[in-house]
């Protein structure tokens, strides 16, 4: 037997009707055929109107006639510059609903949101599957291998290649796709998901995206990998399209990132992040749920480290979620607080997101600002620590970005303190607390000052990225001081980096893993390049009574503190650093990178980044190569091809 494309479409086609899809032959429901659903003969109409006309007023009972006209109206001709826009705002009503009007018995004027999609009850919705489905705009006619609708509108299509023919791969039939964008953008108006597949292989992207943003999906139930016999575009059709995961996939996991200037870019979960937030969600659930009475909020002061098995009712400790950097871990985080706010069970929760470093902050704070339809609503930033405790004083919601320094307790403590009664640690107070917030007597940890309760609620949720560092540690960290303020709070991890088997107290904490994605598979996946280690060593040559004897637990003891208030600590870890940033050995490093750098740019294009031990050395690094290469420096951010 030949193999052809016309096999991996129907088996393709045979996939999807066994996953309930109804299966139709475009040239079939062509106006003037029998079972003709279509209504222009010049093949305009991408939108089956008689299915989508029936869907509103199916899923819309209470809605008169003139509603639902007006909803179908408004989804079919749908008015911005750019087709992404476009998109944009068809999803937007998808996801929301359509925003309707119409007069009321008495003459009044009456709103109300029209249903597109049943989220509740997939079955509740038409689900279709058109091979050959011709599309005509312009001067252009287009035949697309598969396209899938739901409720009559397109919201995937599928393009195929012969496995066969040498030249017809998955990234032909990629091209193929940007063909159809450009020539006949209508059909993609309402598109959610984009399929190329050559039978072999099989990649997922979004509208708009690069070919380096077509990624494998490498399971159907999530749980694990799907079995290697499987061929990946089967995997791909019964991972995604399954009728409520692509409902989920549409509802939670697509997002516009507005970076201003009319700049837009629309992206789509991969199956990573798919499944952990959706497993995420569970266990925070669970976790915040109210518990048996012998296990509500922890007793003010009981904080414990050590083994504490997770997973029970209550615990509040959702687990730690492992993506390797590079593989999307911020938008990860950003999926998972829009999936938590619209949970009806959270019932409007606060996200709390919190960092260690204030660049982490705006870096993490200006993704999910770009995300702010995902969330229905805008993050906001606390400025300091007074800022953050009014920000968490409120009744329900929001999106609070801080750093976890900012639960520290004042440097000097309160005109009337309250010590801890007896019996739970408490003790003479004294005028001042520990250096480490921990105690408030004369003798370190003798006494105990706490924050104020900011909010017991139980549907406040902790974002904590890098959850693995040490300051989060449950006893002696910030970490004590943020239980004292949201006593019922649960708290997820997120981590590029895995913890290390001798770190008990992230596990205290956050709970046990919920989610792995680690290098290895990121490389697999095309989602992060692999990683190669060439030794380059810029020895420091010092006499022996010059070599500074350094302090090994310098940066483990300031690892928490602001960056303001650990510029000011004096400690022989100085003295390293003005070794290592000597000017000799910055002028013998810059000549060795600029030297390296340049022959690699003679066998492959690329980029470089250097990471130094200070801010001082990253400065004088930056002067002595644009001494040696001029071009690179530019007086702006918008010149120059190397930035500090």
């Amino acid at each position: 037997m030949t193999f052809s494309e016309s096999i991996v479409e129907d088996a393709a086609l045979a996939w999807l009707e066994g996953m309930g899809y109804q299966i139709l032959h475009g040239p079939d429901i062509a106006i003037g055929e029998p079972a003709a659903e279509r209504t222009d003969t010049n093949y305009r109409d991408v939108v089956l109107e008689g299915r989508l006309r029936q869907a509103l007023g199916h899923l819309n009972p209470d809605l008169p006639a003139e509603a639902i006209e007006d909803a179908y109206r408004k989804l079919t001709r749908t008015d911005a510059p750019s087709l992404v826009e476009r998109n944009r705002a068809v999803h937007r009503m998808l996801v929301d609903g359509v925003t309707v009007e119409y007069r009321r018995a008495d003459g009044s004027i009456a709103g109300a949101q029209a249903r597109v999609l049943d989220f509740d009850q997939p079955d509740n919705n038409d689900w279709l599957a058109v091979n050959q489905f011709t599309v005509a705009e312009g001067q252009h006619l287009r035949r697309p291998d598969v396209v899938l609708f739901v409720n009559g509108l397109p919201l995937a299509v599928i393009e195929l290649k012969n496995p066969a023919d040498e030249n017809a791969t998955i990234w032909s039939a990629y091209q193929q796709l940007q063909t159809y964008q450009a020539q006949i953008p209508s059909l993609f108006t309402t598109n959610a998901a984009l399929i190329v597949s050559d039978g072999v292989q099989a990649r997922i992207g979004s509208l708009g995206a690069g070919k380096e943003w077509f990624k494998p999906w490498r399971t159907i139930m999530g749980r694990e990998d799907a079995a290697a016999k499987l061929a990946e575009l089967q995997v791909m059709l019964e991972g995604v399209f399954e009728k409520r995961r692509f409902l989920d996939l549409v509802r939670h996991f697509i997002v516009f990132e507005d970076e201003g200037g009319g700049k837009l870019t629309k992206k789509m979960a991969g199956y990573h992040q798919f499944h952990a937030v959706n497993v995420a969600v569970e266990e925070t659930l669970r976790a915040a749920r109210r518990a048996m009475e012998h296990r509500a909020a922890d007793t003010l002061g009981q904080y414990k480290s050590g083994h504490q098995p997770g997973g029970e009712p209550g615990d509040r400790r959702v687990g730690v979620v492992w993506h390797t950097q590079g593989s999307g871990k911020s938008l990860t985080m950003a999926f998972y607080a829009g999936r938590v706010i619209l949970h009806p069970v959270m019932a409007n929760p606060t996200i709390v997101v919190l960092t260690d470093r204030n660049d982490l902050d705006d870096q993490l704070f200006g993704t999910f600002a770009r995300c702010h339809d995902l969330l229905r609503q805008s993050p906001v930033q606390a400025a300091d620590r007074a800022d953050l405790r009014e920000k968490l004083k409120v009744a329900s919601g929001g999106v609070v970005f801080t750093t976890i320094q900012k639960f520290m307790p004042p440097s000097a403590a309160p005109s009337s303190p309250t010590p801890l009664p007896k019996g739970e640690g408490g003790s003479t107070p004294s005028s001042q607390p520990s250096p480490s917030g921990r105690g408030g007597s004369e003798a370190e940890g003798e006494g105990d000052w706490r924050m104020p309760v900011l909010s017991d609620r139980r549907n406040i949720v902790v974002i904590a990225d890098e959850a693995h560092r040490s300051q989060y540690d449950f006893i002696d960290g910030f970490a004590r001081h943020m239980r004292d303020a949201l006593p019922n709070a649960s708290f997820i991890g997120f981590t590029g980096t895995p913890i290390e088997k001798t770190d008990a107290n992230t596990c205290a904490v956050f709970g046990d893993y919920i989610s792995v994605y680690d290098i290895q598979r990121a490389v697999v996946d095309g989602a992060t390049v692999p990683i190669y280690y060439e030794s380059r060593l810029a020895k420091l040559e010092l006499k022996a009574s010059e070599r500074p004897k350094i302090d090994p637990e310098f940066e483990e003891a300031t690892e928490g503190e602001e960056v303001e208030r650990k510029e000011k600590l004096k400690s022989r870890w100085a003295q390293l650093e003005a070794v290592v940033g000597s000017d000799n050995r910055v002028k013998l490093i810059a000549r060795d990178l600029v030297d390296h750098f340049e022959s690699r740019l003679s066998t492959m294009d690329g980029k470089a980044m250097v990471v130094c031990m200070s801010r001082r050395i990253c400065v004088e690094l930056y002067r002595e190569i644009a001494a040696l290469r001029p071009q690179w420096h530019g007086d702006t951010d918008e010149l120059g091809s190397m930035k500090v």
